[in-house]
């Protein structure tokens, strides 16, 4: 019996505005110091793996540098780039995050640059990657983390407030690396391990800020978006209080980007397992050399 398509999950991002940003970016020339970064350290994580992958995938990446990374490593044999627009490498696949068209149990690694967190169901995504994965198969990703952008939202926020009587949705929402382990564990990944690498990136003014998102295809695609034009003053009183809120003695201002690592794999019977509990051999109190206390207890003085 065929089972009943799932209902669908609210919609966060416009992915349609997704995709046409993402062409418009990879048009001018994209701004990849981003992008270089994660790949740099894909490399260096995939390094301390020891093994070789015959099969990967690279998911969603805006452009190809994960994928000649994987190429280069000596670790891979065939990569896939399977991405929601341009492909790149030797190998390209049209593919949608939010609907993946491969087989359980046919992809020995699945990696991801700065792309996942523009998925409208993450958890959803997560698990079809899971069981797109063989036993033992690797998932490694890299995406925005709620952060991101801080300052801009905050200054968006006070200048709306403040001028238009009213805040819209002008930065997205990322998730939040506490909650990023448990999504893991729910969507079936074993020995789950999360991570952040903190950026902050200085600039002349909020302005060549905001030109780099246009260049990374990372403006607003909030489904909710504002549809009015921002009003000059409203931009103008942004940049203001940018300036003053985040710049350094010398007059630049600060933007963080939150890059949060994710890696799971998929279960095999193989894999260290956690201790029952009440299975531990010596007690902890042991170990500490300290007097264990019964809850209730109080210390002495």
């Amino acid at each position: 019996m065929a089972q009943p398509s799932p209902q669908p999950g609210p919609v966060v991002f416009d992915r349609r505005l997704l995709r046409a940003r993402r062409a418009r970016a990879l048009a001018l020339g994209p701004t990849a110091f981003l992008l270089e970064r994660a790949a740099d350290d894909l490399a260096e994580r995939l390094a301390t793996v020891l093994r070789r992958f015959d099969r990967a995938v690279d998911l969603g990446t805006p452009t190809d540098i994960v994928s000649r990374v994987l190429g280069a490593s000596g670790k891979v044999g065939t990569v896939v780039h399977a991405a929601d627009g341009r492909g790149g490498g030797s190998f390209a696949l049209a593919a949608d995050e939010e609907a993946l068209p491969f087989a359980d149990g046919s992809l020995d690694l699945v990696v991801s640059a700065l792309s996942l967190q523009f998925v409208n169901d993450l958890p959803g995504t997560l698990v079809q990657i899971r069981r797109a994965l063989r036993p033992d198969g690797l998932f490694l990703a890299a995406l925005l983390g709620g952060d991101t952008l801080t300052e801009l939202r905050q200054a968006f926020a006070a200048a709306e407030a403040e001028i238009d009587g009213g805040i819209s949705p002008r930065v997205a929402p990322f998730a939040d690396v506490r909650d990023m382990g448990g999504l893991l564990q729910r969507a079936g990944f074993a020995l789950p391990v999360t991570d952040v690498d903190r950026v902050t990136v200085r600039y002349a003014s909020p302005l060549a800020l905001m030109h780099d998102l246009r260049r990374m295809g990372a403006t607003n695609p909030l489904a909710e978006r504002s549809r009015h034009p921002l009003k000059r003053r409203t931009l103008q009183r942004m940049l203001e209080i940018y300036g003053v809120r985040f710049a350094d003695p010398d007059g630049r201002v600060r933007a963080t980007f939150e890059i949060i690592w994710l890696s799971g794999w998929g279960p095999h019977e193989s894999q260290q397992k956690p201790l029952a509990p009440g299975s531990a051999q010596q007690r902890l109190a042991d170990a500490l050399g300290v007097k264990e206390m019964r809850a209730g207890d109080k210390a002495g003085r």
